[in-house]
């Protein structure tokens, strides 16, 4: 399984990996920006977990792009509230979160 894990803050980032690499066998890729995730989209993934407030941007595009792929995907932010109704179903875990929050929705990947 790839995983994209779409974040602006690299120990964050890592956080993230570390988890997912205890409990699944993945190859974790990092992006840091919209452009980073869109190429790393392109180039494939199987599941998402993208940070919403980017440092003056949101992440919407990779979500737009991950949802037209039918790529699962879920947001790990503590900008929850600015995520459109359109992405309703999207699970979504806020931050702080517990590792235990991030396994479960690998498991629903």
């Amino acid at each position: 399984m790839r995983v994209l894990i779409l974040e602006d803050e690299p120990l964050i980032a890592m956080d993230l990996e570390e988890i997912i690499l205890k409990a699944i066998q993945a190859d974790c890729v990092w992006a840091s920006s919209l452009r980073e995730g869109l190429q790393l989209i392109a180039d494939g993934v199987d599941f998402a977990l993208l940070d919403f407030d980017l440092g003056g941007d949101n992440s919407l595009p990779v979500a737009r792009q991950l949802a037209a792929l039918n790529v699962p995907f879920c947001f790990v932010s503590g900008s929850l509230s600015d995520v459109p109704r359109s992405f309703s179903r999207v699970p979504k875990i806020a931050k702080p979160y517990r590792s235990a929050d991030i396994v479960r929705a690998l498991a629903g990947a």
